[in-house]
């Protein structure tokens, strides 16, 4: 265990929020949200909506019941990713290492920097605190701590603006008045069944018997005691943080049972997300659509092809499978549809000398590509979206 609290957990505050503050000042101190007004949710809100009951992930329609003089703001994805990189970027003026787990959520390990006192170590991570507010208008909260585990339960207990520190030693006491639901992998089913049986802090846990633990917690005890000790031995990981998929979703303006609608929208997603694969120098395997009842249940099914592609064509015969497979329910209608792309490759394609149809089918994508980017979405419309009139 290191000698200084060295490991820091950096968490954005309702961080898309923040962003169209720091782009629009005016919405500072007020009950704001991001998300859809028409059938959306709620993705971010600030903490005057959330004190009116407003959370995240919210049905944008119950928001503005609870909260009626709600301020909704439509989502920025652009700028949000702006925001991130330029926040790990002054991260990194602090230390080289830098885990960036989300684009508001990351760890760095200051222990390069040579600090030789905690006092020094919490000098350093205010000044980089105050540098996020001063260049981005941004407000973060942190934890310093020995290890990832409390650092990152510390930076959650104090927002907005939270600074809270864990002095070596001081790990098992931290967590001992906690909730146990402070620990990750126990979600909000595990914590009930534990209350259940007595066990509502972290301290309960600290004082079981090895039978008591296996006996409440099964084959994960061992690992849920080390935790609630605060014992953590996992590394900052300074591989630069990529996204993991690509994925799109449509909220319907009214429910609908028409499939090939519902097929047609699928692919014109496909149709969006693929430029932007392209343009990353990426290809994808794995092609999984979701859909949601206007109850919020959902479904999804997935499948990936033998070969990782950058084209449309190899997923279109998809789409209509995998609807069928994820919409059980057919008798009732849906609410969203979304389609994710994942198991993402950017690793040098390789040549293959019998690819000649795939090759035409690139320069062609590319050649639409740069069409679009020219004369926006709208100047080539694929077969897909064209809606056909029924015959008489």
């Amino acid at each position: 265990m290191s000698a200084l609290p060295t490991i820091v957990h950096l968490d954005a505050d309702a961080f898309f929020v923040s962003v169209e503050q720091a782009l629009n000042p005016s919405l500072r101190g007020k009950k704001v949200a991001v998300g859809g007004r028409e059938r959306g949710i709620i993705s971010s809100a600030s903490y005057e909506a959330r004190a009116c009951g407003v959370y995240t992930p919210m049905p944008t329609a119950r928001a503005l019941k609870v909260c009626p003089d709600l301020i909704l703001v439509e989502h920025g994805f652009g700028r949000y990713g702006e925001f991130s990189h330029r926040l790990f970027d002054l991260c990194e003026t602090l230390t080289p290492l830098v885990e960036r787990r989300s684009v508001d959520e990351g760890f760095l390990d200051a222990t390069p920097c040579g600090f030789k006192t905690t006092a020094e170590v919490e000098t350093a991570v205010r000044g980089l605190q105050r540098r996020i507010w001063d260049d981005l208008q941004i407000t973060i909260s942190f934890g310093l701590a020995t290890n990832k585990l409390v650092s990152a339960i510390a930076s959650k207990l104090n927002k907005p603006r939270g600074f809270t520190v864990v002095v070596p030693g001081a790990e098992r006491a931290f967590l001992a008045p906690l909730a146990i639901g402070k620990l990750p992998g126990i979600g909000a089913k595990t914590e009930e069944a534990l209350n259940a049986r007595g066990i509502r802090l972290i301290s309960d846990l600290q004082a079981m018997a090895e039978p008591q633990l296996k006996a409440a917690l099964g084959n994960g005890w061992r690992e849920l005691a080390a935790m609630a000790c605060g014992r953590d031995d996992s590394a900052v990981d300074t591989a630069e943080w990529d996204a993991k998929s690509f994925s799109q979703q449509e909220t319907f303006a009214t429910d609908i049972f028409d499939f090939s609608e519902i097929e047609r929208t699928a692919k014109r997603m496909i149709d969006e997300l693929m430029p932007k694969i392209r343009a990353e120098g990426k290809r994808v395997r794995t092609l999984t659509v979701k859909v949601r009842y206007p109850d919020f249940q959902q479904m999804s099914a997935g499948h990936s092809l033998d070969v990782a592609s950058d084209l449309e064509t190899p997923f279109y015969p998809w789409v209509a499978p995998l609807l069928q497979k994820a919409w059980t329910q057919r008798q009732r209608p849906l609410r969203l549809v979304s389609v994710r792309f994942s198991s993402v490759d950017d690793r040098p394609e390789q040549l293959d000398m019998f690819a000649g149809s795939d090759e035409k089918r690139k320069r062609l994508a590319a050649a639409v590509d740069a069409l679009k980017a020219r004369r926006g979405d709208n100047a080539v419309v694929r077969g897909a979206q064209i809606k056909t009139q029924p015959r008489d």
